[in-house]
């Protein structure tokens, strides 16, 4: 089970977790509205009981009990006598006796369907849920959003740390290793200087050596791509068409010869805002893949055109294809389907283009066995 598998098992089972948490608390509530609801409706049969004990008892004892149950009872009610007078309980000093208010409360709880109670004496009582029956009714729903708030908050913050710190180690990284480099190549080309003064009448040497100068030139300037990771780059307006012209030569060059490379005819001019270094390397990565995906033979397309202010390029392979639930994962660190890959490849790339481009990199199409479209969306000039 490889990182990304391991990641989303935790996702679902933080998920799953927070459904248990949830479930269990709908239960309890659901189990504690039943009982305020019988406790409720045993409090409205007191208070009908009250009510009419306050018409027919004589005995002082009882009008004060009656008396006493009506000011303490806490639930919402509005009560209609015979002659049209309306009366409310427990909705607040003005609306208690505000008709209008009343009157639309009896219309939407009639609409409503609920049952009217009325007394031998012809009064009706309409009883309304308590405030705190309502609360335990949304309780859940708060629950339940406190509880996302948490898993959301939880996760950003991981998530956000993991990458601030990946970044770190990649800039880190990355420089080193053009520290590193840095020195060898210069002592490599301080040697190639002198093969060259020691071998001028020697033409087949100085071609080799010639063939060196160009390698280690590659080595320069990859070198200078990594000494770009985790600074801000240069970007200059550059002609989209002549710099796929320039990577198709150098890349068809070490490519097998049962590979087809169909890029755009050079001649035209099309303008993005990039470096030219870190473009490249985006699509020589992405050009590698492709040959790796194709075995050496097949065909790599580009296609090139302007949308919404952006140079988009459209690279596609006749490979093996990326499986559908793959195509966001293939730019995460360390996401291999190569024996003896690291998985930085794409990562990177996304990150240049994203980051230090402000465009964008994304699987545009893939299906197994039959290829892979990738899109790079550069700011256009």
């Amino acid at each position: 089970m490889d990182i990304y598998s391991r990641r989303s098992l935790w996702n679902t089972l933080l998920a799953l977790i927070g459904l248990i948490i949830l479930v269990v608390t709908i239960i309890y509530t659901n189990y504690l509205s039943e009982e305020l609801a019988i406790s409720e409706k045993k409090n409205q049969e007191l208070y009908i009981d009250a009510t009419e004990k306050l018409i027919t008892s004589s005995s002082e004892e009882d009008l004060t009990f009656s008396l006493d149950i009506q000011q303490n009872f806490s639930i919402p009610v509005i009560v209609e006598y015979e002659d049209g007078r309306i009366e409310g309980n427990n909705w607040g000093d003005k609306r208690d006796t505000l008709k209008t208010f009343l009157e639309k409360k009896i219309q939407t709880y009639l609409s409503e369907g609920k049952e009217v109670t009325e007394t031998s004496f012809g009064q009706k009582i309409f009883f309304f849920d308590s405030p705190l029956y309502a609360r335990i009714q949304y309780f859940p729903i708060v629950q339940g959003l406190l509880i996302g708030l948490f898993i959301f908050l939880g996760y950003y913050t991981v998530t956000s740390s993991r990458r601030a710190e990946q970044n770190r180690v990649w800039a880190g990284m990355a420089k080193e290793t053009a520290h590193q480099l840095g020195t060898p190549i210069s002592a490599i080309l301080a040697w190639i200087e002198f093969l060259k003064e020691s071998n001028q009448d020697r033409p087949q040497e100085l071609d080799v050596i010639n063939e060196l100068s160009n390698d280690v030139e590659r080595l320069e300037l990859i070198a200078d791509r990594f000494s770009k990771i985790g600074s801000k780059p240069e970007l200059e307006n550059i002609n989209i068409y002549e710099e796929l012209d320039l990577i198709k030569t150098y890349m068809a060059r070490r490519a097998s010869k049962n590979v087809v490379f169909e890029f755009p005819q050079d001649g035209k001019v099309l303008k993005a805002k990039a470096n030219k270094h870190l473009f490249s390397w985006v699509m020589e990565n992405l050009m590698r893949n492709a040959l790796d995906a194709m075995d050496a033979k097949g065909k790599i397309s580009a296609a090139v055109y302007s949308e919404n202010n952006f140079i988009c390029i459209d690279l596609s392979d006749s490979g093996k294809g990326i499986a559908a639930g793959k195509h966001k994962t293939v730019f995460q660190p360390g996401f291999s389907t190569k024996k003896r890959g690291w998985g930085l490849g794409l990562s990177l790339a996304k990150r240049i283009i994203e980051e230090y481009h402000k465009g964008k990199i994304y699987v545009k199409n893939s299906k197994p066995n039959e290829g892979t479209t990738f899109t790079i969306k550069l700011p256009a000039v």
